[in-house]
């Protein structure tokens, strides 16, 4: 256990190393913030309730799904194909350690450093606008988010570990990660709370994992969800959590049979 301990604490050295480009990624994501608070502040001059949103409700969105995608997203996994084109995959293999451990070990240090910068950037925005947001009192609910922002975490691990090792068999990895990024950004409800599409599009996205990222335990935490709905999307979540992690170790043993270890 130790020893991925180490692999957590390098990961934040690597990012204290290069302080200038992760200033300027948590720059992004405040200006992000910014641009998303002020579109939905204009819209609700005129009106109070949206797609059936207060704009407490709305506030509310936006400032925890800026928090939750720091805890969901914040991964050196995007890195995979690289690593096992370069041939630095080798470098894991000869030790005596696991891959994938070396990866949650490694997420862990990058969610923690990001969460930790997103808590407060978000306390700073909080105390400047002082926005009227939703607090969500009741514990079952609040609990319920949390196992399900937890899930999340782990299905999006497997998820964008299956899209690395797409390096085993083609050294062109930016495409397929670029397009997963679209359909994660689209259907996962971080530009827009995925009720606001028709009822077709949302039965669709019912049943795909991205939804599970962000828009479900967003949606617990309001309340937007009843006791059934809940029950029902954690079983689905958790389907889909076990599903992922038995293709990312079939892919990860097909991929080893035909890995040459380029440019080591």
């Amino acid at each position: 256990m130790k020893k991925y301990w180490m692999f957590a604490k390098i990961t934040i050295a690597e990012y204290m190393a290069y302080r200038m480009n992760f200033f300027m990624w948590r720059v992004r994501m405040v200006m992000q913030i910014l641009i998303v608070y002020f579109l939905w502040t204009a819209v609700f001059v005129n009106q109070k309730i949206i797609f059936g949103y207060t704009e407490s409700m709305m506030l509310s969105y936006i400032l925890l799904t800026s928090l939750l995608r720091t805890y969901v997203f914040a991964s050196t996994t995007s890195n995979i194909g690289e690593i096992i084109n370069d041939g630095r995959l080798t470098n894991f293999l000869v030790r005596p350690i696991h891959f994938f451990n070396v990866c949650m070990a490694r997420d862990a240090g990058d969610k923690f450093l990001n969460f930790s910068c997103s808590i407060i950037e978000l306390l700073f925005l909080f105390l400047l606008f002082r926005p009227e947001i939703m607090i969500q009192y009741n514990f079952f609910l609040l609990f319920c988010a949390f196992v399900a922002s937890c899930i999340a975490m782990v299905i999006y691990f497997y998820f964008s570990i299956i899209i690395g090792f797409i390096g085993f068999w083609t050294q062109e990895v930016w495409g397929p990660r670029f397009l997963s990024i679209i359909l994660i950004e689209f259907f996962s409800g971080v530009l827009f709370p995925l009720n606001i599409f028709p009822e077709a599009f949302q039965k669709v996205a019912q049943y795909l994992p991205f939804q599970y990222f962000i828009y479900f335990p967003i949606s617990i935490y309001l309340g937007n969800v009843d006791s059934a709905g809940i029950a029902k999307g954690i079983i689905i979540a958790l389907i889909w959590m076990v599903l992922l992690f038995f293709i990312a170790i079939f892919i990860w043993r097909q991929g080893l049979k035909v890995y040459e270890a380029q440019g080591r």
